[in-house]
């Protein structure tokens, strides 16, 4: 169940507006010779368990190499303010584990409800045959909400954030 704004820290909230606004993330995975890789890619939350939901082509190497080590990071900016300070750009970086879910699975039918729900310009190609979802289950995460306002945040309020991840479109 979502946890309501009212029980949530400030840190929290801004952490939960950054997560629902911003639609693409920085994906970080491994190679085969354990070199990190980057690449970008749209992203939702699952409300009910707070995973986060990438749906790859296992044409993409990111998918590749998440399939041999599930081992990922996640890093989602806010948007750019040329008044600021780079410094001071919100961001949060998710460390998490990818999980591969079987086409057509009740595993899959939250993940594609609520990537859908965000991305609904992508449901062509959910039918494409060579896609899948992928539910990211967060272990741990690095939030910075501002210049000098960083923090890690706990397993359990990362989840309690996103849990209260509504799907919201992007803008």
């Amino acid at each position: 169940m979502p946890t309501s704004p009212a029980h949530l820290s400030r840190l929290d909230l801004e952490l939960r507006r950054l997560l629902a606004e911003r639609p693409v993330a920085v994906l970080g995975t491994l190679d085969e010779h354990g070199a990190p890789f980057v690449s970008m890619v749209p992203f939702a939350v699952e409300p009910a368990s707070g995973a986060l939901v990438l749906h790859v082509s296992a044409l993409a190497v990111h998918t590749r190499q998440m399939q041999a080590e599930p081992r990922v990071s996640l890093l989602v900016m806010g948007a750019d303010d040329w008044a600021e300070s780079p410094q001071a750009l919100p961001r949060v970086t998710i460390a998490a584990r990818a999980e591969f879910t079987p086409r057509d699975s009740a595993a899959e039918r939250p993940l594609r409800a609520a990537y859908l729900a965000r991305h609904p310009q992508a449901e062509l190609m959910t039918q494409l045959p060579d896609f899948t979802f992928v539910r990211l289950v967060p272990i741990s995460a690095r939030h910075v909400a501002g210049f000098g306002a960083a923090r890690s945040v706990a397993p359990d309020d990362l989840a309690r954030v996103l849990a209260g991840i509504a799907a919201v479109p992007p803008m």
